[in-house]
């Protein structure tokens, strides 16, 4: 390893050339990773407790899919779906299609990111129901472009100044049950905030001109909100009553990050569209729309699709991806450790004031960190403070949330119980010097 490459040195040259938009959360420069280890250019270590924003499921560099795209950039590394086809891209359709939640027959289309997939889910809808009015959730985020930014609810940074929006969006609350926008309480509220559908359809618009709710089942960066179990059955039913599409957008949530493979498996929810990116092809830029045949295949010959989508490198990672599912059952390991963080985070708001909430599915696992537990203030500089902490005694940790206060823990799922111990003792030491 080269003397003279530092962190320092890199992040001088970035500040030269690197738009200043297009930020980082660390100023370190990583170049090896392995299972959920990252080693820097000065040869810090560190644990990886953010997976590249769920990206990482199975790991850095897993053997099975780095072996997988070599063996495919061998053969072929793009021809365009649109124009020449090939095998991987065809697999993975017919596994994807397998997998997500629902009996009827699905279809699917590949495009590059998580906010391409949600721009084709939302053409896909419109087209097919004719219709043009698109229901998101406040703390939502679908992306950054046009149509995800317009989706999105947190301004800064994601809208503030990139006006005008995508028009015919309108918005309605979450079930953000620590934070209730109708200041109630569960479960004797009945999940009355799924019921702010049906009046969406009275007082904003009407669901004749409504094509789709697109959602998340757990609102990953507005702080890992985590509905009750019955709050999509209850939106759902009043979807199909009205005649709108639910568009599940698992993004984050899908590829066994929950402990099922989707989420919305545990909601006992079967969306009519479905959007998947991240962890499904452990870093390769892909995502996929998967949704009924009769809706997916409405759409005319090249009205969806793009040059990149479903490149055949990114397929065979994927296609990897789900065999490592199979053969490490990650799936079991997702629910393990799920209970391991919800049993040392919920240690973690016994010992310190200033945990006010732990929330999340399988290893999909986030604490709110509050000034006051009673006024429930949000602890941003607190947050931090803490994950600038974790970083210097080499752990990787992100926050997120609206307010910028919840500790998400998004580590892969193939992290050793070793790694995962270390990792949450640096965080406690964190949390210990916060109480100070």
């Amino acid at each position: 390893m080269s003397q003279t490459l530092t962190n320092q040195a890199l992040h001088q040259r970035r500040s030269r050339v690197v738009a200043k938009g297009n930020a980082s959360a660390t100023d370190r420069y990583m170049v090896k990773g392995e299972g959920a280890l990252l080693t820097d250019v000065e040869g810090n270590t560190y644990i990886d407790f953010a997976g590249g924003i769920a990206v990482m499921n199975v790991g850095h560099s897993h053997p099975r899919v780095v072996a997988a795209i070599k063996r495919q950039a061998e053969q072929l590394t793009h021809t365009c779906f649109m124009v020449s086809p090939y095998p991987p891209a065809v697999t993975l359709a017919e596994r994807l299609c397998d997998l997500v939640p629902g009996q009827a027959p699905k279809a699917a289309m590949f495009a590059n990111s998580g906010a391409e997939a949600v721009e084709n889910a939302v053409k896909i809808a419109r087209y097919h129901t004719a219709k043009s009015g698109i229901i998101a959730f406040e703390n939502a985020f679908h992306g950054r472009t046009l149509m995800g930014m317009t989706l999105t609810s947190k301004v800064k940074p994601y809208k503030y100044g990139f006006g005008p929006y995508a028009p015919e969006v309108y918005r309605m609350p979450f079930a953000y049950c620590y934070r209730c926008p109708l200041n109630l309480t569960y479960p004797s509220c009945h999940t009355a905030c799924a019921h702010c559908l049906a009046d969406m359809f009275v007082k904003q618009v009407a669901p004749e001109q409504t094509a789709a709710i697109i959602v998340e089942p757990i609102q990953g960066e507005g702080g890992f909100i985590t509905p009750p179990m019955d709050y999509f059955k209850k939106l759902h039913a009043i979807c199909r009553e009205n005649e709108v599409l639910f568009i599940a957008d698992e993004i984050q949530t899908g590829i066994g990050r929950t402990g099922t493979m989707f989420a919305m498996e545990q909601f006992g929810v079967e969306a009519e569209i479905t959007t998947v990116a991240k962890s499904l092809a452990a870093g390769m830029p892909l995502s996929a729309v998967v949704g009924k045949r009769e809706i997916m295949d409405s759409v005319h010959p090249s009205g969806i699709g793009g040059t990149y989508g479903g490149n055949p490198v990114a397929c065979t990672a994927a296609l990897a991806v789900l065999e490592i599912f199979e053969t490490e059952d990650l799936l079991t390991r997702s629910r393990a450790l799920g209970e391991t963080l919800r049993t040392r985070l919920g240690q973690f708001k016994q010992a310190y004031e200033f945990v006010g909430d732990v929330r999340g599915l399988g290893a999909m696992m986030a604490m709110e960190l509050v000034k006051d537990r009673h006024t429930k203030t949000p602890a941003a500089e607190e947050a931090k403070a803490l994950t600038a902490f974790c970083l210097e005694r080499g752990l990787l940790l992100l926050s997120c949330g609206m307010y910028g206060n919840v500790i998400r823990f998004l580590m892969p799922l193939v992290i050793s119980d070793d790694q995962l111990q270390r990792g949450l003792a640096i965080v406690e030491e964190g949390l210990k010097g916060l109480g100070r």
